[in-house]
This record gives C-alpha cells, structure tokens and sequence, in this order.
C-alpha cells in the first residue's frame, strides 16, 4: 500500500528515484554520466559534419557500414528503419521527401558494369591525353588538373611466385575515357602468371613496355607539367589519383606521389569497415554503385571506372560548411592539440552542441575536393 506524503516529500522522493542527468552527446548521441566523460568522449571522437549521419534522426556514424546497420542492421533502429524503408536508397543511403522522389533517384544511383577491356588484341594505349588542360569546372579538384583513377594487374615472382611484379597498367580519367594502358615487362623473371585472375600469359609480357619507361609516362600524367616542389606544396596543376588500395600499386610500380594527392577508396574512413579494416572493391562496387565486377579475372579498366565512379559518388555529398571560428581565433579553439590548461578551465563551461562545434575529422572529406579552390 502506498502512502501519500506531503507535497514537498513527495517531490524529493520522485527526484530520487529520476536518473542523474546525463551529458549527450550532439553528434553519436551516446551518454555519460560525468561532464568530463562527454568532453573526453569528443577529444577522441573526431566528430563532424562530414561524417555518414542518418537522414532521419541525423545520427553521425564513424562510417557507411555502421550507418546501414543503423538503418538496416539485424536491431535497427524502429523509426529511422520505418522512415528509411519507404524513402532511403539502399545504395547512397539518402533520404528522400516522398517515395516518387526515391524512384526517380533510383533510375540513375544503380548504375551498370562497365565493358571489359579483356586481353585479346590490346596491347599499349596511350590517348595523348592533354595534360595542360585543367580549365574544366566541372571536374575534380577546382585548382587541380583534374583526377585519374589507376589499377594494375601483378603477376608473381621468386621461388613460390609471392613476390608482386606489376604486369598490367590502365589510367582513365573523370569521363571514363581509357588515357593509358600497357603490359609491363617486370624487373625479374615471372614464376607465376596468376592466369585465373589475371588472364595473362607469357606471350602478353614478351614485348612489353619496360617498368622504368612505364613509370615515367604514369608520372607525366600526374604531373600535369606541374614541378615536383608545387606538386608536393599544394597539387598546382598536378591530378588527383584515384584507386584502391594505391600504396601497393604505387609501390610495384617503384613510383612515389604525394599523400595528399591520393584518393583511396581501401582508407576512406567512411568506407572502410566499423574496426577501420579495408573493404574489398568487389564489395564496395556492389554495395555503393549496384553491380558486380571481377566476375572470372581482374580487368583494370573495369576496376579503374569503378574505382572512379566511387570517388565521385563520395565527392558528390554536399555537407554544410564548418566554422572556422569559435569565439576566438586561437589554435587552442580546437580539440586536438588544445593545452591541458585551456581544456580543464574552459571546457567544462560548453554546451554538448558548443563541443561538437569546435570537434574535427581526422580524415579530409573528398567533398572538400569540389568546395574549395586550392592555392596555386
């Protein structure tokens, strides 16, 4: 039986049984019990604009994967799920205003395979690709010469043919126009051609283009007719280069490009798995673009077009603009590398949206590409 109590007892024993306040946190939207677990929580959460974040509740995911799980996952989330069924693309993961928007979406979001260069007959291509023509707004990295996707195709070395020896080498541009193509005639003697996944041969290598000279002309593409020090400072005219996995490639190829050069869909944050582990472009073509690729062997111009038709889907993603400022123009605005004095005084006064204001990614989001115009 219970006992009515006098108002004021009442209401103290009603706030006794309520949970402590908590902090939430305005990105992920998890809660701590403490004002300094939220502020710890942001200093490491790299929280963001940019970051994959549900159409419905506006949840931020670290990346793609763990947004679909939140939509669509084995314990999805009831209303966000409801909403995304009737009006989410399971590919792009946007949500529309009405089911008749989703379906004119759709028409164009799946897109088919690209043809197959296969083996037969082609041996070097080179378009004499205009390298000084970097005018067109329309393409990637205003203030940059543009983009180039690149795959290569290894066949094996050494005594139990492990060894990766480039044999294989296609580049096409933002248009999906094939701008260079040739066999490679590796440094060393090929143990294995690997012929189920490359459908090369020996006869495909017998006359092929040296790795030195093959190396030169990847390179002078790049390059753009850009120097070296401009490339390195900020890109001038030099070209993105888009592909998947790219330290391998770059690495069989004995060729070095700058890191903020590189567009690669195997360390996108918001592409790789939730324990930040490489998806698979066979996967990631599937899951993001709708159709299947490497069906049999590898073909490079097919994986080049696929690699590149990602990376404008990402670049595509309009994010609003984060501030530059908060309150102040020092450094110490920002998380990451904000002195330990600054944190424990200052922090402790901000609003859960204040921090989430001044939190960063850790990764340059590819829409970042088309925004701005890169000093020259």
């Amino acid at each position: 039986m219970r006992f009515d109590l006098p108002f004021d007892m009442d209401a103290e024993a009603d706030s006794s049984q309520n949970p402590t306040p908590r902090h939430k946190c305005s990105a992920c939207y998890k809660q701590f019990k403490k004002k300094e677990h939220l502020i710890e929580h942001m200093k490491t959460s790299n929280h963001s604009v940019h970051q994959p974040a549900c159409g419905v509740c506006q949840k931020h995911c670290k990346s793609f994967e763990s947004l679909r799980e939140h939509l669509t996952g084995p314990l999805p989330k009831g209303v966000c799920s409801k909403t995304f069924s009737q009006r989410g693309c399971q590919l792009c993961l946007v949500l529309f205003d009405s089911p008749g928007s989703l379906i004119a979406h759709r028409q164009t979001c799946r897109l088919s395979a690209p043809t197959r260069l296969g083996t037969k007959d082609l041996t070097y291509i080179d378009s004499q690709f205009d390298c000084q023509d970097s005018s067109d707004e329309n393409h990637a990295g205003r203030g940059t010469g543009g983009t180039v996707a690149m795959d290569c195709e290894m066949v094996g070395g050494g005594s139990d043919g492990s060894l990766e020896l480039c044999a294989r080498v296609c580049l096409v541009d933002e248009d999906e126009n094939l701008i260079f193509h040739t066999y490679v005639r590796p440094l060393m003697t090929v143990t294995n051609y690997r012929y189920d996944i490359t459908g090369l041969t020996e006869e495909h290598l017998r006359n092929a283009m040296p790795l030195y000279e093959v190396r030169e002309k990847v390179l002078k593409i790049l390059y753009n007719g850009e120097s070296i020090g401009k490339v390195r400072l900020n890109g001038g005219r030099a070209k993105l280069l888009v592909g998947h996995d790219l330290a391998h490639d770059l690495d069989c190829l004995n060729m070095n490009y700058p890191d903020h050069m590189l567009r690669d869909t195997a360390k996108y944050r918001p592409l790789m798995k939730t324990n930040l582990v490489s998806h698979s472009l066979k996967y990631l073509t599937r899951t993001y673009l709708g159709y299947d690729i490497q069906s049999g062997t590898h073909d490079p111009y097919e994986d080049c077009i696929s690699v590149m038709r990602l990376y404008k889907r990402i670049r595509a993603q309009i994010h609003p603009e984060e501030e530059e400022d908060h309150g102040t123009s020092t450094p110490s605005n920002r998380i990451v590398g904000m002195p330990d004095c600054w944190r424990s005084k200052e922090l402790d006064n901000l609003t859960p949206d204040q921090l989430y204001a001044m939190s960063r990614s850790d990764y340059k989001c590819w829409c970042l590409d088309l925004r701005s115009k890169l000093p020259t």
